[in-house]
């Protein structure tokens, strides 16, 4: 009798939240079909291709070794499947990888929300002393020897290449890398039958008593804002020195007057010296969020399972955000089912280009 009640409550709960989500979602039932696209820098399948090819082209690290698929691998959503990203030669990087599938569609970049469009996000990564590590003079004229580069930027903007033309045409690449058909769109269009049984009592949770859909919400599964969770610092590197003199550097360019004595991410308080984002980030899109880990900043969760008991324990120690969910481990159970099926996309096929 209990079971029978608990199938009814679920079922009734399923029926409430996918009223109100077809509320919410209304007009945006298919939010993937096009990305945003600034009107200076319009979508063409030539500045696309272009973009694409020099999005796989070593030539934009300093030393040739590196491109933005190294740390964006297209069989790994983007990611490159590690804690902390991979680096330049010598150093060491600090943060994990985030995914690049519908970056088009977040209004704030990297997890500190340091930049607003993919133009300017393209760019970071190249000069960076601990990832790309190219200058970007230098970048400008290497790109220029290549014949085939040289018409290409002809072709599409009218002109030689430079830095800002190489950022919007791999801009323009980025916004093709689109999430589509996920069973979730299918269920909140009106196909009860693309979510399992467990994948819609997870979605209860998710939406419920597991409070998910606070901060994971609309079609992105994000609110692009920004939260002190207190995750935990990665004890892998706390004690490697290439991580602290990365942490330090980048404390130093953002004018942290005590970047010496740093010993901890401080998070989007480097952007804003507000003392309310100390190790604040952005909340990380749950679609795809299957291929995506290991989870969080800085990769300390390696699975999903751990990212679920973070969140039921009441978050990191301190911290003003969370609570205790008491889920049970049934509870937990169904919840990740649901992250695991519903959320995840067609496999996104792409044809690697031949690089000049």
């Amino acid at each position: 009798m209990q079971n029978n009640r608990f199938y009814v409550t679920v079922f009734l709960w399923t029926v409430v939240t996918f009223a109100v989500t077809c509320v919410a979602y209304a007009g945006h039932l298919e939010p993937f079909k096009a990305a945003p696209v600034p009107k200076n820098n319009p979508q063409t399948p030539e500045k696309i291709e272009l973009g694409k090819k020099l999005f796989f082209d070593r030539r934009l690290s300093g030393d040739g070794t590196m491109s933005c698929a190294s740390c964006h691998i297209p069989e790994l959503a983007y990611t490159d499947g590690q804690d902390i990203s991979l680096s330049y030669p010598t150093t060491k990087n600090w943060r994990n990888a985030q995914t690049l599938m519908n970056v088009a569609f977040f209004k704030n970049l990297f997890h500190d929300g340091r930049v607003k469009t993919l133009e300017d996000q393209a760019l970071f990564p190249m000069m960076s002393a601990f990832e790309m590590n190219q200058n970007l003079d230098f970048l400008e004229e290497e790109i220029r020897q290549v014949p085939e580069y040289q018409e290409a930027f002809k072709q599409v903007f009218g002109g030689e290449p430079t830095r800002e033309r190489i950022a919007m045409a791999i801009a323009a690449f980025e916004r093709t890398l689109i999430s589509v058909n996920a069973p979730y769109d299918r269920f909140v269009k009106g196909d009860n039958s693309a979510l399992t049984e467990d994948a819609r009592k997870g979605y209860v949770i998710f939406t419920g008593k597991g409070k998910c859909a606070v901060c994971h919400a609309g079609v992105t599964f994000s609110d692009d804002k920004f939260y002190a969770l207190n995750i935990p610092e990665n004890p892998v590197l706390l004690n490697d020195p290439r991580v602290t003199a990365t942490m330090r550097f980048v404390a130093k360019v953002y004018h942290y007057n005590d970047y010496r004595n740093l010993k901890e991410d401080p998070g989007r308080y480097l952007i804003t010296k507000d003392k309310r984002d100390w190790k604040a980030f952005r909340t990380p899109t749950l679609r795809e969020v299957a291929r995506t880990g290991p989870y969080m900043h800085n990769g300390v969760l390696a699975t999903l399972d751990d990212v679920i008991d973070f969140f039921n324990r009441g978050g990191g120690k301190g911290n003003r955000f969370l609570k205790p969910l008491g889920l049970n481990e049934e509870e937990k159970k169904l919840l990740k089912t649901f992250l695991v099926e519903a959320l995840t996309g067609e496999e996104l096929k792409i044809t690697y280009p031949e690089v000049p």
